[in-house]
């Protein structure tokens, strides 16, 4: 978890002025996919100043949850279980078979 510094309030105010009138301008000369990912920066700006709002008032510093990280790739054995055309494969294939002669390179 991160820690917000209340006194950052004024620069994360500073940074979504900024992100707004960017985003305008990205609007204006269709750069869409530049919209997309301004709009998202702003977003993650908004949440951070709403944390920041919600600070105790004893004036410490509120925890920012980041949330869990998705995972695209299949697990490597999934992967390695392709190669041996069994999708439940949990070992690697042994390629011992292809060594040539019987020395051990």
């Amino acid at each position: 978890m991160l820690q917000l510094d209340p006194q950052q309030r004024p620069h994360l105010i500073e940074i979504i002025r900024t992100l707004r009138e960017r985003i305008t301008e990205a609007r204006a000369n269709g750069w869409l996919g530049e919209v997309e990912g301004l709009q998202v920066s702003l977003n993650a700006a908004m949440a951070k100043l709403t944390s920041l709002n919600r600070t105790s008032t004893d004036g410490r510093p509120q925890l920012v949850d980041l949330g869990m990280p998705l995972f695209t790739d299949p697990p490597v054995s999934i992967r390695l279980g392709s190669m041996t055309g069994d999708p439940h494969a949990t070992n690697p294939p042994d390629f011992g078979q292809f060594r040539s002669g019987g020395s051990d390179c």
